[in-house]
């Protein structure tokens, strides 16, 4: 579950499932970098999708295309954890030698290097876990995300009905809050309304995502 706080998301422990194929990694990689931002962590990006990258390729190489995993993310101390878990307890990852690695496949060289051979496998019944850890700043993963974007778009929710997502003085305040999948549904829903919106006034809807998109990603740095 992930709550807001002061206009920014908590940073609560984050999973996500997903299919093992080379079609996903790229949303994997958008879905991480979004929040991360969220977190106040931006300028560990680039790192982590690398982890992410080759932790979800070493499942499609080793486990097979199609298998079903899964990809956790949460704070543990200084650390950024990130986690694949798949339902293979065989198929272990192997540190190969710089010399060894192919171009196409740098298997778990690159974590060794990225996370300075932090990362290691828990084994789960029939199940295995491939985790590695980034070393990141605390002071910056504590800072809020004053982002009027944000604001704006968390008093629109709220007018949807689906209660209060932030108070000014924090959780332990008494505000309600909500689950992640209850905000993007209000937040689906306030997009397919504005489609609506567009469509019946003679605009294009598809060249109004587009525009949007490229304002998101001008404003966060870069493409997602």
């Amino acid at each position: 579950m992930a709550i807001y706080v002061s206009g920014r998301a908590a940073r609560e422990p984050w999973r996500h499932e997903f299919t093992a194929h080379p079609k996903e990694i790229a949303q994997l990689r958008r879905m991480l970098r979004l929040r991360l931002i969220l977190w106040g962590l931006r300028d560990h990006v680039d790192a982590a999708q690398i982890c992410v990258s080759e932790l979800a390729t070493n499942v499609i190489q080793h486990v097979g295309e199609g298998t079903p995993a899964a990809l956790r993310m949460e704070l543990n101390g200084p650390h950024l954890r990130l986690e694949v878990e798949d339902p293979d307890p065989r198929a272990l990852p192997t540190l190969l030698a710089a010399s060894d690695v192919l171009e196409s496949g740098r298997g778990m060289a690159l974590v060794d290097a990225v996370t300075d051979h932090h990362w290691g496998v828990i084994l789960r019944g029939e199940a295995k876990v491939v985790w590695c850890e980034l070393m990141v700043d605390g002071s910056a993963a504590g800072r809020p995300t004053n982002d009027p974007c944000i604001t704006r778009a968390t008093a629109i929710l709220e007018l949807y009905g689906s209660g209060p997502l932030q108070s000014g003085r924090g959780v332990a305040g008494g505000a309600s809050v909500l689950s992640m999948a209850v905000t993007e549904e209000a937040a689906i829903e306030v997009m397919a309304d504005l489609l609506h919106w567009l469509h019946a006034h003679g605009h294009d809807p598809d060249d109004v995502l587009d525009r949007a998109q490229t304002h998101f990603e001008a404003s966060i740095g870069g493409p997602l």
